[in-house]
């Protein structure tokens, strides 16, 4: 018995040590994590941004990932809401493979960047937080991508610094509508009081239902090791708060009215089956039939864009890569 136990713990240390870009690869929680993930491994090395903003100091992760030879271009990575830069994984992996170099940042507030204790959040100061790391980076021009939330930061983004971004790509973006035309307003207070109520099994109700229209798998369950380790870890009033401060920028600071001003080309890939809309279930029942029906958001937006183009993807829901990651790659290399 005392052979095979070491054994066993010298297999685990050997599958440790190798750096593995897998999610699933990744142990479910069940033990809590800190507010900045100090003992969840990311699939890349972690660097650190630090800055000063509204009298704090900032540090801000991320992973620069680059090919082994002259990069073709660069790529910068935006999460959504529920995640940070770790799901993106698997496509940092195809994208280096193919001679990319990725950066995928942790915003403000999220993964394993600072979470203030006060602060006022903005789609515009994150964007111009997203800049300054590129810029000390001495990323002059790149090609953005958001998912999700990182969709409406993305599109801030390049609004604010067009000069820089030589094509978008918005992988089932939220902010495809003004949610508080469809949505009754919620308090910071109101949503505050909410979060503290989450726990495992509501956040994986919430992304079954809404991401992947009731079928969820268990492959999927890597992406929530973070979220449900802070709920079971000792900073998690501190990070239930800072989801109610990012829920209240969602809301209040749409940029559905200024997808008509992009300048840079910009390419919707859209799964079809996608029921995402912040604030759905407070609205009254004629709007919740309307809110998240992405296969009409896409065809609508797509028209405002002046050089929009829409990719449907047929049969997949919120996180297109999570589930069918050859039909999305080879979705996004092509617009690349």
């Amino acid at each position: 018995m005392k052979k095979i136990l070491c054994l066993l713990m010298l297999s685990a240390l050997a599958s440790c040590s190798t750096q593995s870009n897998k999610l699933s690869d990744t142990p479910k929680a069940k033990v809590g994590f800190d507010s900045v993930l100090t003992d969840y491994k990311y699939p890349y090395t972690v660097n650190f941004y630090e800055f000063n903003a509204q009298g704090q100091k900032m540090s801000m992760a991320y992973m620069d990932v680059k090919p082994s030879g002259a990069p073709k271009k660069t790529i910068v990575l935006l999460h959504g809401k529920n995640f940070s830069g770790f799901y993106f994984a698997p496509i940092i992996k195809e994208l280096v493979a193919n001679g990319y170099r990725v950066i995928a940042p942790d915003q403000i507030g999220f993964g394993k960047s600072t979470k203030p204790e006060s602060f006022q959040y903005s789609f515009h100061t994150l964007a111009k937080f997203t800049v300054e790391l590129l810029n000390s980076l001495d990323v002059k021009e790149f090609t953005l991508a958001g998912h999700s939330m990182g969709g409406m930061l993305a599109t801030r983004l390049a609004l604010m610094y067009p000069e820089k971004v030589q094509k978008m790509i918005l992988v089932n973006a939220i902010g495809l509508e003004d949610y508080k035309t469809l949505t009754p307003y919620k308090s910071f207070d109101e949503q505050y009081a909410g979060e503290l109520k989450s726990d495992a099994n509501k956040i994986r109700n919430y992304q079954k239902e809404a991401y992947y229209d009731g079928a969820w798998k268990d492959e999927y369950e890597p992406m929530l090791t973070p979220a449900i380790g802070w709920t079971l870890g000792p900073d998690f009033p501190l990070i239930a708060k800072t989801s109610a401060l990012l829920s209240e920028i969602i809301y209040t600071q749409p940029v559905y009215y200024e997808f008509k001003n992009l300048k840079v080309p910009t390419t919707l890939i859209m799964g079809q089956r996608d029921k995402t809309a912040p604030g759905k279930p407070f609205a009254s029942p004629e709007n919740q039939k309307k809110m998240g029906n992405y296969p009409k958001l896409g065809r609508d937006v797509v028209k405002m864009i002046p050089k929009g183009k829409l990719v449907p993807m047929n049969g997949l829901g919120h996180v297109p890569f999570a589930e069918d990651l050859a039909g999305f790659m080879k979705v996004f290399t092509a617009e690349l």
